[in-house]
């Protein structure tokens, strides 16, 4: 995921704990990426990442396969 936000443009703003903050200055959109031991996002949780960063399943599925 947070590969797929640098390829947005979202930049790293700051991380507290096991939570990392990313800004698109171009758009204003915010987005928390929660990083816990390595563990995959759950469904919930990557649905409302994409939720915040207005992208479609099917777009993040099209940038998942690109890298």
């Amino acid at each position: 995921m947070i590969k797929i936000l640098k390829l947005l443009g979202f930049e790293s703003a700051r991380v507290k704990g096991s939570h990392h903050f990313f800004f698109n200055s171009n758009s204003g959109m915010t987005a928390t990426i929660p990083i816990h031991a390595n563990a995959d996002l759950s469904v919930g949780i990557l649905k409302e990442i994409l939720k915040d960063i207005r992208l479609s399943i099917e777009e993040y599925e099209k940038l998942r396969r690109r890298i």
